[in-house]
């Protein structure tokens, strides 16, 4: 149940029109990388969530819900740098805001190539947003990443608060509207506070390395391939241990050498690793019984209710 506040989560102020700005700012409505994404996806990952973990499907609809209302101050705030857009640039009044605004034949040109750029903006939506990206492509669901694993998915959403963050770094650069730039602080701010809950949901499922099921065979799971010519690096992706599962980095040097003298990489001993063949045969099966419990418990036997109503 959905309770909608008129108010605004953050007071989002325009000191004067921008129509070029508001057009950039569409990349936050209707982007891949914006609100209204952000929003579905975490609300479709929630599903699945609801039985397992209560914990997260909570998580995931509190900030679902919050994106939607980050949804609500990018479309006020496109609409505030509209102003005038919809009635006095029609009227065409010399004296009103907007038209002071572009005051000057290079100016006007310039907004006419904006809308050339993106025409359904300027002649469709007749000054207000719409669910597009900047470029007037429409919103799709293929956006929206969720793949019933929850540790899959909070590892998508941690990429999704990475590049919405990103993108709001970007549009600041495009505007010198303190109102504008205050309200895109905040909505970046937020991006980093969302990272930061979704990292820690992820740590709070174990094992949640590798993602999904299955953990990987040992033989090629610490493979480094030299796949380059000319000056090569080494770093802690390349040497030392493994991150996620303790293992030593091999490096090989030459690949083709390597693939050749392994028969195509048939006749691999696992190496530099504590894990075996049986072991992970083991965990493989372990893990795919706790996953299966819990998609069985997101679909329980017999009559289902989603709610307690408990008073």
């Amino acid at each position: 149940m959905f309770y909608h506040v008129k108010d605004l989560q953050f007071n989002a102020r325009v000191s004067k029109p921008d129509p070029r700005f508001a057009g950039m700012l569409l990349e936050q409505f209707g982007g891949a990388n914006g609100e209204l994404s952000a929003a579905l996806q975490y609300f479709t990952q929630a599903f699945a969530a609801k039985n397992p973990y209560p914990d997260k499907y909570d998580m995931l609809m509190d900030i679902a819900t919050e994106e939607f209302s980050h949804l609500e101050i990018v479309g006020a705030t496109i609409q505030m740098l509209l102003k005038g857009v919809n009635g006095d640039l029609k009227n065409a009044a010399e004296e009103s805001e907007i038209m002071k605004l572009l005051d000057g034949k290079a100016a006007k040109e310039g907004v006419i190539h904006e809308g050339m750029l993106n025409p359904q903006f300027w002649a469709v939506t007749g000054g207000g947003p719409k669910p597009a990206d900047s470029q007037g492509n429409p919103w799709t669901a293929a956006y929206i990443h969720a793949n019933g694993d929850l540790t899959v998915d909070l590892r998508s959403d941690i990429a999704a608060e990475s590049r919405a963050k990103i993108v709001y770094e970007y549009l600041m650069q495009f505007t010198d509207d303190p109102y504008v730039k205050e309200t895109l602080n905040f909505l970046m701010t937020r991006e980093v506070a969302h990272y930061q809950m979704f990292e820690a949901a992820l740590c709070t499922i174990q094992p949640n390395f590798p993602p999904g099921v299955l953990q990987g065979d040992p033989r090629f799971s610490n493979k480094y391939f030299n796949m380059s010519n000319g000056a090569s690096y080494r770093g802690p992706w390349n040497e030392g241990e493994t991150l996620g599962q303790g293992e030593t980095w091999q490096y090989i040097e030459d690949p083709i050498k390597h693939v050749i003298e392994s028969q195509g990489m048939t006749t691999h001993a696992p190496e530099g690793t504590h894990r075996t063949m049986e072991s992970v045969s083991t965990n493989d099966k372990a893990l795919s019984e706790i996953r299966s419990e819990e998609v069985k418990m997101s679909m329980p036997e017999g009559v289902s209710q989603w709610s307690t109503y408990d008073e």
